[in-house]
């Protein structure tokens, strides 16, 4: 508990050192690639959100997912790649091979699934290489280039109102 108090402080340190040099970047062109990076202590119901966006013209095997949750047990088995708070270094550093790879593969489009702050998903969100970041209005406003407003549990509403934006956008 105190080890978690701390690291969770260190994070936050970090987030918030680097958060006011951070500079969202826009780019043109359409979106083939995606990132989902979702918290699964709010919301377990990752297969549906992956068909919502299949369905809306998104690929499948486009899309890339990385699942947080708080706390794994050890007989648990995850259908895919997951990390927890265990899995980031005092400095902020990504311990696991697969939650480095994501946040350093470019995106074109990354979906912060979550909307509740949590320092991991922040600390990733942050240093994530996606070109285009969307997420919730409840998270750092700073941190996504477009918000929308609803909570998880309503990923059809979410990803509806994505994909009307991201028509307007000329993004697909």
């Amino acid at each position: 508990m105190f080890l978690k108090t701390i690291k969770d402080f260190s994070l936050k340190k970090i987030i918030k050192k680097r958060l006011p040099n951070y500079k969202l970047t826009v780019t043109e062109g359409a979106i083939q690639t995606v990132g989902l990076l979702i918290d699964e202590s709010y919301f377990v119901a990752q297969n549906d959100l992956i068909q919502e966006l299949v369905a809306n013209g998104i690929p499948g095997k486009n899309i890339e997912i990385l699942i947080y949750k708080d706390r794994i047990k050890k007989k648990e088995t995850f259908e895919y790649p997951y990390f927890s708070r265990k899995n980031i270094a005092m400095n902020g550093e990504f311990l696991k091979p697969e939650v480095a790879g994501f946040v350093n593969k470019p995106f074109d489009m990354l979906i912060s699934y979550y909307d509740v702050e949590k320092a991991p998903l922040l600390l990733l969100t942050l240093q994530s290489k996606a070109k285009f970041k969307v997420g919730f209005s409840t998270i750092d406003k700073r941190l996504n280039n477009f918000m929308i407003t609803t909570v998880a549990e309503k990923y059809q509403e979410f990803v509806s109102e994505l994909f009307k934006y991201l028509k307007i956008l000329n993004k697909i």
